[in-house]
């Protein structure tokens, strides 16, 4: 006889004992709530073994899935726990993670709709909807899905903080760093409420309160990268490169990123520490060969050494891809360096005046190479640079599609093959408007003409990065207030011409800035005089393309085109370069060039 217990298809499988699977499911989730990952995955596995329909298994093992980054994986366990149970509103909303995390927005935003219908006041769901609400830019609707999150639960961390990047990316900075404070009053060792503070307050001009909230945040958390660099960016700016340099080499340390690198490089160049900056570029290119302000920064150090071949080739690369598009001709192939007889060539202005000035030389260079010229360039520049000998026309705006090539600007260096020995230099290549001049010379003194005219540029833009060091204040200049036999001419515009008010008579006796209306005024006010001092800004530039003397005031951390430790430029002849030898100290400065004044 056959033993029974061998006997088979005589009796129905006995289904897993409920409880049994259930108490699996509370050891897993027990464990995943902790951080233990491994130690919840086979508490999953087997639970499923045993009850493969399980919905909450199902569920949370996908978010496990999920949590680690395997979004396929997470999104096939929750679509199977919602094919069995479509009324779990937190499966829903987890379900809309997934999608969100895969990049189907559409989706994610009708997974958290699901989990709202089933339950209106979910505040995870009502946050995670406005996280992809503000992913598509609808800050507005995210700003209210915000709100409504905060209503069902107002300790919600997250929708604090979420609320507050929406408002200060609408530039409302103030309901931002209240939403700041509430997270605060209930959390006050948020180290993400300090940081997303600082930057709120950073935006707002308020220096010193952005640096203690940066710096609470990283007394709560060492390790944050992010308030790190914030931070390091900050000070930076105010010009502690120093300081700045300590926190990029912790972001370093702890994340060493394209970004961070660069970052730290930067730090370095600006204190002048140029052999060492150079290998934190290279390492970012390893990094990413196409990280555009690697290759930009790169450039700058290879230029300012004098290396122009290998300078501009990196300079080529320097673009950010937003810039590029947002400078370059639809339709139209870009030049680099096919030849130009009888082609129509359209060269695009970039970044500043200065800038502008001083590359628009190239124009002759590329008419004798053939081609009919035209600039498309900043207001209100057109009427000034139209009179540059190889310009067709200049104008400002959108241009068109009738050109066979199209140029950057300051691209046109690497496309000819530059080198510090074959500069177009003549000069002068600018020239002022006959009309104006006329104006000018009749509104300048003729008593002065017995006096040398010298024109006064003392500061340049505030919103340059390092604008702290290449301007000054005007009473620095104090001592050359008391030459003889000058006259002093201020060609000072902007904020900085308001410390004329408080000037040594002989600085206030000549300000004709009111007339100085365009650069078109400003040139025919240069043309009247003997000699412009200024420091590194465009009024700079435009004197010496116009051919006049300029003594040009340098910061000891001076920008690329002036070179290294030269008292000269092969830009403009004839230019000579004070330099600072110590940064931010501008007496030895201003004392060399009262001496040079005096000895002529």
């Amino acid at each position: 006889m056959e033993h029974p217990s061998r006997r088979a298809g005589n009796r129905a499988a006995r289904p897993p004992a409920a409880a049994h699977v259930n108490s699996l499911i509370d050891a897993a989730l027990a464990v995943h709530e902790a951080g233990q990952f491994d130690a919840a995955e086979p508490l999953y596995r087997q639970a499923l073994t045993l009850d493969p329909t399980h919905t909450r298994a199902l569920h949370y093992f996908g978010v496990l899935h999920y949590q680690r980054g395997q979004h396929d994986a997470a999104e096939t366990l929750m679509s199977r726990a919602l094919k069995l149970d479509r009324r779990d509103a937190a499966c829903w909303s987890n379900r809309g993670l997934v999608a969100a995390a895969l990049g189907r927005l559409d989706e994610a935003m009708i997974c958290y709709d699901q989990a709202l219908q089933l339950q209106p006041d979910f505040a995870d769901a009502r946050n995670n909807f406005g996280v992809a609400l503000q992913a598509q830019g609808s800050l507005n609707e995210a700003l209210e899905q915000y709100r409504l999150a905060l209503a069902a639960n107002p300790t919600m961390a997250d929708a604090h903080l979420n609320m507050g990047t929406v408002l200060s990316r609408l530039g409302r900075f103030e309901e931002a760093l209240a939403c700041y404070r509430d997270l605060l009053a209930f959390d006050p060792n948020s180290a993400e409420a300090h940081f997303n503070a600082g930057n709120a307050q950073r935006a707002q001009g308020q220096h010193d309160a952005a640096i203690a909230s940066f710096e609470r945040a990283l007394a709560l958390r060492p390790d944050y990268v992010e308030a790190h660099v914030n931070l390091g960016s900050l000070i930076g700016r105010l010009g502690d490169y120093a300081g700045a340099e300590a926190h990029y080499r912790r972001a370093v340390a702890l994340k060493p990123t394209p970004t961070h690198l660069v970052c730290l490089g930067g730090s370095l160049a600006a204190q002048d520490r140029l052999d060492e900056e150079e290998g934190f570029y290279r390492e970012a290119l390893a990094l990413d060969p196409h990280y555009a302000d690697a290759h930009q920064n790169l450039a700058w150090l290879l230029l300012k050494r004098g290396d122009y071949k290998q300078g501009w080739a990196e300079f080529a690369l320097r673009w950010r891809k937003q810039d590029y598009d947002a400078l370059a001709v639809p339709g139209v192939a870009e030049w680099h360096g096919e030849p130009l007889d009888g082609r129509r060539l359209l060269v695009v202005g970039e970044q500043g005046f200065g800038d502008h000035f001083q590359f628009l030389r190239f124009a002759r260079v590329l008419q004798e190479r053939g081609a009919t010229v035209d600039l498309c360039v900043r207001e209100p520049l057109p009427p000034l640079v139209e009179r540059i000998p190889g310009v067709n026309r200049a104008f400002s705006g959108k241009p068109g599609r009738d050109y066979d090539f199209w140029v950057p600007m300051m691209s046109v260096p690497s496309c000819v093959g530059t080198e510090l020995s074959s500069i177009p230099a003549g000069l002068p290549y600018l020239f002022a408007d006959k009309t104006k001049l006329k104006t000018w010379r009749k509104r300048v003194s003729p008593v002065d003409k017995t006096k040398r005219r010298v024109g006064l540029v003392w500061a340049g833009s505030p919103t340059f990065g390092n604008d702290r060091y290449r301007s000054m204040k005007l009473t620095d200049l104090n001592p050359l207030s008391e030459l003889k036999n000058i006259a002093w001419y201020a060609l000072q515009k902007g904020p900085a011409h308001a410390q004329l008010a408080d000037a040594p008579q002989a600085f206030r006796a000549r300000d004709f800035t009111a007339h100085l209306t365009s650069f078109e005024e400003t040139a025919a006010l240069i043309m009247q005089l003997d000699l412009v001092i200024a420091v590194d800004t465009g009024v700079a530039h435009l004197a010496a393309a116009l051919g006049k003397p300029v003594w040009l005031l340098l910061p000891a951390n001076s920008d690329w085109r002036w070179l290294q430790a030269r008292s000269d430029s092969p830009w403009y002849p004839g230019m000579r370069l004070f330099r600072q030898t110590t940064a931010g100290d501008w007496r030895t400065v201003v004392a060399q060039v009262a001496e040079a004044l005096r000895a002529q």
